[in-house]
């Protein structure tokens, strides 16, 4: 059977570039998928895209599809078809599945003489080029984006508008139309380098034309040839340049023909904030700032340009200027911003609403003061050091936390809010610790990111995510299935994050942090029920938290062992999960035979009749099994008052002797009502005193 390359592309306006990595990755699944379930053989299917188009090549597409003969069996005919003959519901419903009528199923008898009825399915190969068309077409429609738009008075829509069609079976013109254009042979080239159509004589020359036109189809080639630039110009400069991943990968889906090139701007700018700098490069207008050997910022940068290389010099002109425009205006705001100290800016947060039954956000940070006092207390109470000072920074940078929101940095570079803050309170007197504080309390701002430096900012930093989640929760704002617009998820992993820290942890207690926040809300006249809203928080965090553990690999039993006796605090939680699964791990049979046995006693037990003993009424294997249940009780609470849980743990496994014996020697559900009844009792007791640490019956397989 003849084959050919299939080629298949889709020119357009300039496509947005991060959305192009998804819709290229898709375009290739889709086609793959559609060819296989059109029955045509194929080679190897490959995606790639430039901002103005997604090409698909497919190696050794078979001129025809393969026949199909197939033999499905369905129900028996008994039940396939009433005392009349007629076909039941049982019949018509399988006959629909397979594409027939219920009048072309046979009936056939298998090896035990039972009769079946069959659907013999037979279709007949085809030629690609009568498939190709229809396929093509909506491989095209189904590719989802972001945001697609209409054009004309086109009902088609897509990412941007289409403008030209490629679709090729070798040398042959797959007969496609979509959007009212007809696929051809000409692609075109790049819109400044090469802006001319570009006839292909088969699908084989489409990378040979795609280097006459200066167009890069390989997203994956065009990294390469920037990052071999980019290590070009390190070397020749010494400097080092910053190309943060997602603005690289960004930046590659910018061009078709990349070239890097060296900029500079004037070093007065260099007085300026670096961080407002390297902002207005890499998140306004896509440069890489350059670094010197020291972590100094230069004032050299690099561009990757889509232009015809013969004019680099006019195009670095014309970056230049434009990065002299933008860094002239950030150092004009900086100026303007520092005529007055930051606190003069608090006041100016009554204009700036943090949520319609919130208030606004200075009524926030008026909260976040109060519970960073609180907040600092609970930590001293815990054994943290924190001096007078540091508790008199905590508030202050509490207050001062949320002040650059209104300064004109950050309102055009919105994305520096704490960091123009704590240059703005250096500037203005502030210590060292209320400035990093400041810069600090939005942090971690992702998973992975960076915790704040020091106790004092984890303090704020905690205060502002649990003001945000306690108050958002008390106007029934929670999030719900996929939707958390106000990323309270990822503020109580970050608090979470925290406490859990194990360089330097945050050593405080959540609830109590909780009802702090509550109670500054209801200071300010919220209503709500509180009852309510603090087990919500409660249970989100706890949420937050085993998911934290789950990712981490812990199983999800010793999870649901230790969340069985409702534990509310983080810390305690997964000490308490680790301390399970490292006794487990260390003695896993004689683990496993002690959860069968305690399921079998909580199954037993009654919990009406309460966990007094006669003694009288004991045999010995119940007297040795009170003693030790007894024992093991005192041994627990002391373990729990030590926060120690292996030690509870290790308790609890010396019962395993004793409930063993139990249960081979006596029976429980005597006939004697007061010997069956202290019996439950003994197990009552000895059931209470595991439910102070996990209910392991959840480790239990048995």
């Amino acid at each position: 059977m003849a084959t050919a390359t299939l080629l298949f592309e889709i020119g357009c306006e300039e496509i947005p570039a991060l959305p192009l990595y998804q819709a290229t990755e898709q375009l290739g699944r889709d086609l793959e998928a559609a060819l296989d379930e059109a029955r045509i053989p194929h080679g190897e299917v490959t995606a790639e895209s430039t901002p103005r188009r997604l090409v698909a090549r497919v190696a050794e597409v078979a001129e025809t599809s393969e026949a199909l003969s197939e033999k499905a069996k369905g129900p028996s005919a008994s039940i396939a078809f009433d005392d009349d003959g007629q076909p039941t519901k049982a019949a018509v419903g399988f006959a629909r599945g397979k594409g027939i009528e219920p009048g072309d199923l046979v009936r056939e008898a298998d090896e035990s003489g039972t009769e079946y009825v069959y659907a013999c399915i037979e279709v007949p190969a085809c030629p690609v080029s009568e498939l190709l068309p229809e396929m093509l077409a909506s491989i095209i429609e189904g590719i989802k984006w972001p945001k697609s738009q209409r054009w004309g008075s086109r009902h088609e829509t897509f990412s941007r508008p289409i403008r030209w069609l490629v679709a090729l079976w070798g040398s042959e013109i797959i007969d496609l139309t979509y959007a009212g254009l007809s696929a051809g042979n000409v692609t075109h080239g790049h819109r400044i380098i090469a802006d001319e159509p570009f006839e292909l004589a088969d699908a084989h020359a489409y990378a040979d034309v795609c280097k006459q036109m200066s167009v890069v189809v390989s997203a994956s080639e065009r990294a390469d040839i920037i990052r071999e630039q980019i290590a070009g110009f390190e070397k020749e400069t010494g400097l080092t340049a910053d190309t943060p991943e997602a603005t690289f990968d960004e930046v590659v889906n910018l061009v078709e023909y990349p070239s890097v090139l060296l900029g500079h701007f004037d070093e007065e700018f260099l007085e300026v904030p670096p961080e407002i700098i390297t902002d207005a490069m890499l998140e306004h207008q896509r440069y890489f700032p350059m670094y010197r050997a020291d972590g100094s910022l230069d004032n050299a940068f690099l561009l990757v340009s889509n232009g015809n290389p013969a004019n680099a010099d006019v195009i670095r002109e014309g970056n230049e200027r434009v990065v002299r425009a933008r860094l002239a205006d950030a150092a004009f705001f900086v100026t303007e911003d520092r005529l007055r100290p930051l606190e003069d800016y608090v006041e100016r947060l009554e204009g700036v609403v943090f949520q319609e039954r919130l208030g606004t956000v200075r009524a926030k940070v008026e909260r976040i003061e109060k519970l960073a006092a609180a907040l600092s207390d609970d930590a001293k109470a815990h054994g943290v050091k924190l001096s007078d000072a540091d508790v008199t920074d905590a508030v202050r940078a509490a207050h001062l936390c949320k002040a650059d929101l209104v300064t004109s940095a950050v309102v055009e570079f919105t994305s520096l809010q704490g960091v123009m803050g704590m240059h703005y309170a250096h500037s203005s007197g502030e210590t060292d610790q209320v400035a990093d504080a400041i810069a600090d309390h939005y942090r971690p701002r992702f998973s992975g990111d960076e915790l704040p430096r020091s106790t004092v900012g984890r303090i704020v930093a905690a205060a502002d995510k649990l003001d945000t989640i306690c108050g958002l929760f008390a106007v029934d704002q929670a999030p719900t299935g996929s939707s958390d617009p106000f990323a309270l998820r990822r503020a109580a992993l970050g608090i979470v994050a925290m406490l859990l820290d194990e360089d330097a942890p945050l050593t405080i207690s959540l609830v109590a942090g909780i009802d702090a926040a509550l109670d500054a809300y209801e200071a300010q006249g919220l209503a709500f029920d509180r009852a309510a809203v603090r087990a919500a928080i409660i249970d989100f965090f706890i949420t937050r938290t085993r998911v934290m553990l789950r990712d981490a690999g812990c199983s999800a039993d010793a999870c649901d062992a230790v969340l069985a006796i409702r534990i509310d605090e983080p810390v305690e939680f997964v000490d308490r999960v680790h301390a399970l699964e490292a006794a487990r791990k260390e003695a896993p049979e004689e683990f496993e035979d002690l959860a069968t046995a305690y399921a079998r006693a909580n199954n037993l037990r009654d919990a009406t009749l309460g966990c007094e003993v006669d003694d009288a009424l004991l045999t010995d294997p119940e007297r040795a099994l009170l003693t030790a249940t007894d024992a093991a009780a005192g041994q627990v609470d002391a373990a729990l008052a030590a926060g120690d849980y292996p030690a509870a743990l290790s308790a609890l496994a010396t019962l395993r002797g004793p409930i063993d014996t139990f249960f081979d020697d006596v029976l429980v559900m005597d006939e004697d009502a007061a010997l069956r009844d202290n019996r439950l009792r003994l197990l009552n007791r000895f059931a209470a005193v595991f439910e102070r640490v996990a209910d392991i019956s959840k480790l239990s397989h048995a």
